[in-house]
């Protein structure tokens, strides 16, 4: 089965490096014990190792968890290492980091805020 992540309400990305040899119970403990977040609100969890050419995705499709695990074959994920937090990622943001880019575009254009004008 292949995830939309387009379709998926909440997206979350577990910065730091996490253990990769965990299995479903071992993130999902991550996700309730140390961020206290709920695995079955329509949420895709991301996790990245040391290497930063692999990643495992959490979901639940409601009937099961899925863990995803991808390695890539050229090329590195630049994946938060600052801290030990989870973030919630917009689409935008997981396309950039999907792609090798910083979660973070300085120069993108950002989102107007809506103001009247006079």
């Amino acid at each position: 089965m292949l995830v939309d992540y387009t379709r998926i309400k909440n997206i979350f990305i577990v910065t730091g490096k996490t253990d990769l040899r965990r299995g479903i119970d071992g993130l999902a403990s991550i996700v309730t014990n140390q961020y206290e977040l709920d695995l079955f609100d329509d949420a895709i969890f991301l996790f990245c190792g040391n290497r930063k050419d692999r990643y495992k995705g959490l979901y639940w499709d409601k009937d099961g968890f899925l863990l995803l695990y991808k390695r890539l074959d050229d090329g590195v994920l630049q994946w938060p290492r600052d801290e030990d937090e989870v973030r919630k990622l917009t689409n935008q943001q997981l396309r950039w980091l999907l792609e090798g880019l910083a979660i973070q575009q300085p120069k993108a254009i950002r989102p107007a805020k809506v103001s009247h004008l006079t």
